[in-house]
C-alpha cells in the first residue's frame, strides 16, 4: 500500500462535507482483496471512529448486489434522518442472518468493502476511495485470509463485482485512488 494512503484519506474526511445527516462518511471500496480492510484500520486508528463491514451485510456468494441497498436501507438513510440505525449481520458459517448490530451517531463513519460507495449507499458518502491491485495479488490475499474454501467462489465473486462496479462506475467516481 502506499504509505501515505491513510494519510491521504484521514486529510480528504476532514475536509469532507457531511452527506449523511451530520455524518462525514468514508467509503473504501474496491475488488476483494485489495486491501480495503488494512486501510479502514489505519483510518480508523487515527480518527477514532467505527468502521463498518460489507462482509456483515452480503448475504451470501450472490448477495454482493444487495448488500448496497441493505446498506443505504437500514443504515445511512436512518443516519441522515437522524433516526436509529443498524443491520443484521450475515453469519457466513449458519447461510442465515443473524444478531442486529447498532450503529451509533457519530461524527465521522468508515464503511469498507465492495460496494461501500456503490449508489444508492453512495450517495451518502462524503470520502469515496478506490482501492486495486492485479488480480493475481488479490486472488493470493484472499486465500491467504479466508483459505482453499473461498477459492470456489473468487470467480463468481469477481464476476459480480465486474458488472457492478462497472455499471455503477465506481473507480470513475472515487475522490481518491489507491494502489496496493
Amino acid at each position: 500500500m502506499q504509505p501515505d494512503a491513510a494519510h491521504r484519506v484521514v486529510a480528504l474526511a476532514r475536509a469532507a462535507e457531511p452527506r449523511c445527516g451530520a455524518t462525514v462518511v468514508i467509503g473504501i471500496d474496491g475488488p476483494s482483496g485489495s486491501g480495503k480492510t488494512t486501510l479502514a484500520e489505519a483510518v480508523r486508528e487515527r480518527l477514532d471512529c467505527p468502521v463498518l463491514h460489507m462482509d456483515d451485510l452480503f448475504p451470501g456468494w450472490d448477495g454482493l448486489a444487495q448488500a448496497t441497498g441493505l446498506l443505504t436501507d437500514q443504515v445511512l438513510r436512518p443516519l441522515a434522518a437522524g433516526e436509529p440505525a443498524g443491520y443484521r449481520r450475515w453469519d457466513w458459517l449458519a447461510s442465515r442472518w443473524a444478531e442486529r448490530i447498532e450503529v451509533p451517531a457519530t461524527p465521522l463513519l468508515i464503511v469498507e468493502g465492495c460496494a461501500s460507495t456503490v449508489r444508492p449507499a453512495g450517495d451518502y458518502v462524503a470520502v469515496r476511495v478506490w482501492i486495486e491491485a492485479a488480480r493475481d495479488v488479490r486472488m493470493s490475499r484472499g486465500l491467504e485470509r479466508d483459505g482453499e474454501t473461498y477459492r470456489p467462489h473468487w470467480e463468481r465473486w469477481a464476476a459480480q463485482e465486474r458488472e457492478l462496479f462497472s455499471a455503477d462506475r465506481t473507480r470513475e467516481r472515487a475522490d481518491l485512488v489507491i494502489r496496493t
